[in-house]
């Protein structure tokens, strides 16, 4: 596996969003697809503002508060894209691309969380 550098996480961090933002803006317009888009738009948005902070964090404790806050972000963002698919808003080959990409990120988050922590396991 090859190492992701900190630039390459925050472009692809905000290409995440920008996938995001495409697809709310063609979901139907009907009262649920407004409240999840809603939803999805506010975490899926905030998963490369919150890593662009955590690269400035300021200590290591301040870094895995921060990189803590993005997967949280990023977990609810899958959460979001999880019920458009099941409520059949969208369909599962649509979102396909953007959920493996949810995943990849909440791996990728995930261990950056454990190495810094110096933890095996998150609690």
């Amino acid at each position: 596996m090859t190492e992701i550098r900190g630039e390459d996480l925050k472009r692809r961090t905000k290409q995440f969003s920008l996938r995001v933002i495409r697809l709310c803006d063609t979901l139907p317009s009907k009262p649920a697809a407004r409240v999840i888009a809603n939803q999805l738009l506010r975490s899926a948005t905030s998963v490369g503002a919150n890593y662009r902070a955590a690269c400035r964090a300021r200590s290591n404790a301040d870094f895995i508060s921060k990189i803590g806050v993005v997967l949280e972000e990023t977990d609810e963002s899958g959460y979001w894209l999880d019920l458009l698919v099941e409520s059949g808003l969208v369909t599962r080959q649509r979102l396909s691309d953007l959920l493996r990409e949810t995943e990849e990120l909440i791996a990728i988050f995930a261990a950056s969380k454990i190495t810094a922590s110096g933890k095996r396991t998150i609690s």
